[in-house]
């Protein structure tokens, strides 16, 4: 190693997602329209998929690849995933939005919630699920278990 070498390249931060996706390139462009992703670099395997890219929305760095048989797959092979994306944002409405008419599907209605946050939840086409928020609030920590017993008292049994 380089003594020069910074441990987290600039830009990065401690952890960074990385996505695995069948259809990656349609996908970075799905990310591009939803979430005002921008491309940072892009390694195409000899079939023109997707081997490796990284991009970037706001101020974070993002990953991803199209599926490769034995080494990564998608949530549609998987039936799923259980991982959801948090993406905090300055508008939360406009980029809802952005995502439904990008082609996302509406998982969760976006609505303000008792911990302070407007949020709501997508699935992009290519099985991914994003939380989109806009925090709205500053809740002391001493309120959150009184607000999420009353949350879960208003809703119907």
């Amino acid at each position: 190693m380089t003594a020069n070498v910074k441990p987290i390249p600039d830009g990065y931060h401690t952890l960074t997602p990385y996505l695995t996706i069948r259809g990656a390139s349609d996908a970075l462009e799905f990310y591009k329209k939803a979430f005002g992703a921008s491309e940072i670099l892009r390694l195409n395997t000899p079939d023109g998929k997707i081997g490796h890219a990284q991009f970037k929305i706001g101020d974070s760095m993002f990953m991803l690849s199209d599926e490769n048989q034995g080494c990564s797959s998608s949530p549609e092979a998987l039936g799923g995933s259980p991982v959801t994306l948090h993406l905090y944002v300055t508008d939360a409405d406009a980029t809802f939005s952005n995502a439904i008419k990008a082609g996302a599907k509406e998982a969760m209605p976006l609505e303000n919630q008792f911990w302070g946050d407007r949020m709501g939840k997508v699935v992009d086409p290519y099985g991914h699920q994003w939380l989109i928020a806009t925090h709205i609030e500053d809740v002391d920590p001493s309120e959150f278990e009184s607000r999420m017993k009353a949350c879960f008292e208003a809703q119907p049994a």
